[in-house]
């Protein structure tokens, strides 16, 4: 019995991960287009300093990025941000302005907090303080973040607080990302509570000993290092792109590179959306369209390391975010040796630029010397004008799957065309969730679903 995991990002390498265990007599196989595994997670150590190449962290209420990093041996690696300088901020113009205290999520939840923060009028404050008298809205359709958000607490706290801190998530557009796909909870609290203020207040905090952001110590690449490492029956073939897939008598047939097949009674395709419409045009047009009408951000990371002694402002919180309404290609600005224990060598400094909006410029086409310009321009609009003694420059094309409205009809379309399919299985980001954990238990779940349905078919 041979089964196929097709992509080697974490998605891919959880769902080979958990097969392992759920098909102990089976043949299985994972093949990747690239020539590394491990996909966005990436961590280069280069002169002192640990570079991510893209997400530096994962949030440890969602439980199998903490859990799989447990089962993996990897609990006493995990480490949460420095306490020394907890605040980040919102860029407006050169000023840097404090996100306030009291943010539950991207929703300011303590008023008090609010009274001297210039990211707000009075009339903006006394809106949202309002919010509580607001009705909610009939409980049917879905909506967009902008029109929900601004809906219940006004506008301004709209493009103040949650446009840049969603934006720092999905990289997306809020007036067209779906509620309902992306922060579903919300209108969870409005519903049950009457006003968004209220439920999160009345919402308790389970108590837990772990940080809400956590890393590991070497940086995230370490987590799919330690994945591919303790793959002990899966073999893996790298540099060997899926081309085609199609059914045969007893399951599938995986056309790859080069002209060289394989035949399957289970699949896992573990691949971007745009990718996994291609491969999947010969099984199932429909089902391919549904892929490839899913809309995706571009997007760059600029990693910048710096002598200390050369910077002119202290590097005092964890970075910043930027406002749609600046009308820039950055999103946001970490300064990673600030937010994380041993980033950079000691005397050095370690930031990190992020750049690439949904609906803008295609930013992974310039060349490194124009990238490298836009991260330090940014970083001039603070006052940081310093020469870098390291750079690095990742780029993410078709990177982010956006969560736009009808999403959520699109995965219910997407499971009723699965159905004609068994011993098939999707994983990956462009379905339920874009974070380190939502992709490990997508790939997960994935497996136990392919497992459960092989067991049907053996019984």
């Amino acid at each position: 019995m041979k089964v196929v995991v097709v992509g080697g990002g974490i998605a891919g390498l959880a769902a080979a991960h958990r097969l392992e265990a759920l098909l102990p007599d089976a043949e299985l196989l994972l093949v990747e287009s690239g020539e590394r595994l491990g996909g966005k997670l990436q961590t280069e150590r280069a002169d002192g300093f640990v570079i991510e190449a893209a997400a530096d962290s994962f949030l440890s209420r969602k439980p199998r990025g903490v859990g799989l990093c447990r089962e993996l041996g990897l609990a006493g690696e995990l480490v949460g941000r420095r306490p020394e300088n907890p605040c980040s901020f919102v860029r407006r113009g050169g000023e840097l302005h404090p996100l306030p205290e009291g943010l539950t999520g991207m929703i300011p939840t303590d008023l008090e907090a609010l009274v001297d923060s210039p990211l707000l009028s009075r009339a903006g404050k006394e809106r949202l303080a309002a919010e509580v008298v607001v009705p909610p809205a009939p409980p049917d359709g879905d909506e967009s973040i902008a029109s929900f958000v601004s809906r219940r607490l006004g506008p301004e706290a709209y493009e103040a607080f949650v446009e840049p801190l969603m934006t720092g998530i999905y990289g997306g557009d809020g007036e067209r990302l779906s509620l309902q796909a992306t922060f579903p909870q919300l209108r969870a609290l409005e519903l049950e509570h009457g006003s968004l203020l209220r439920g999160l207040r009345a919402r308790p905090s389970p108590p837990s000993s772990t940080p809400p952001f956590v890393s590991l110590r070497d940086g995230t690449g370490r987590l799919a290092e330690v994945l591919v490492a303790g793959l002990s029956r899966t073999r893996v073939e790298t540099g060997v792109a899926a081309r085609t897939l199609t059914r045969t008598e007893g399951g599938y047939r995986l056309e790859l590179d080069g002209g060289s097949s394989i035949d399957a009674v289970g699949v896992i395709i573990a691949l971007p959306p745009h990718v996994a419409a291609t491969v999947l045009a010969t099984l199932d047009v429909a089902l391919a369209e549904l892929h490839a009408g899913i809309p995706f951000a571009s997007s760059v990371v600029v990693s910048l390391g710096y002598e200390e002694a050369a910077l002119e402002r202290a590097l005092d919180g964890y970075g910043y975010v930027v406002p749609r309404s600046e009308r820039t290609d950055v999103l946001a600005c970490t300064w990673t040796s600030s937010k994380w224990e041993g980033r950079a060598p000691v005397g050095r400094a370690l930031v990190r630029v992020y750049a690439g909006r949904f609906g803008g410029r295609d930013l992974t086409t310039e060349s490194d010397a124009a990238l490298l310009d836009l991260a330090c321009d940014e970083l001039r609009t603070i006052g940081i004008a310093a020469l870098p003694v390291l750079t690095r420059v990742h780029r993410w094309p078709h990177g982010m799957p956006q969560y736009v409205l009808g999403h959520p009809d699109r995965l219910a379309q997407i499971e009723e065309a699965l159905e004609e399919h068994p011993g098939l299985a999707l994983a990956g980001a462009a379905y339920r969730g874009v974070g380190i954990p939502d992709c490990i238990a997508s790939g997960e779940l994935a497996a136990e679903s392919l497992a459960r349905t092989l067991a049907r078919v053996a019984g």
